[in-house]
């Protein structure tokens, strides 16, 4: 999966009305300054991709990291556990990343961590 990384553009409310209040915003872009980061999974057990509008924080999960996770503890977890037939001997030990984007969460279980490798723009679109 290709990552591209984004940028905030200003606080829209406050160019519009020239004030600044707590129902300001700001537009959030891809910035084409920055390369694209994919991440490969060679191979995975299971994956979902949620809207992140539809997402809440769960104090019942634990994990280490922000935009890129990994848990060890989650609902997604137990869903593999309850809903499948893969354990610690087969396919063997495995773990839940998850990748939290602008407008996505991609939950991945894998037994491997993913190969991380960074893609240069040759140039912004037109």
């Amino acid at each position: 999966m290709d990552i591209e990384r984004c940028k905030v553009n200003g606080n829209v409310a406050e160019e519009i009305t020239g004030e600044r209040n707590s129902s300001s915003y700001a537009s959030i872009d891809v910035d084409y300054a920055l390369p694209i980061i994919r991440l490969t999974f060679d191979w995975y057990i299971a994956y979902s991709v949620r809207n992140e509008s539809f997402t809440v924080i769960d104090e019942y999960e634990m994990y280490k990291g922000s935009a890129f996770a990994v848990y060890s503890k989650s609902r997604y977890l137990d869903f593999i556990e309850i809903g499948t037939i893969a354990d610690d001997i087969h396919p063997g030990p495995f773990k839940h990343y998850g990748i939290h984007a602008l407008n996505h969460i991609i939950d991945v279980v894998s037994t491997e961590p993913p190969s991380i490798s960074v893609i240069q723009r040759d140039r912004e679109p037109k």
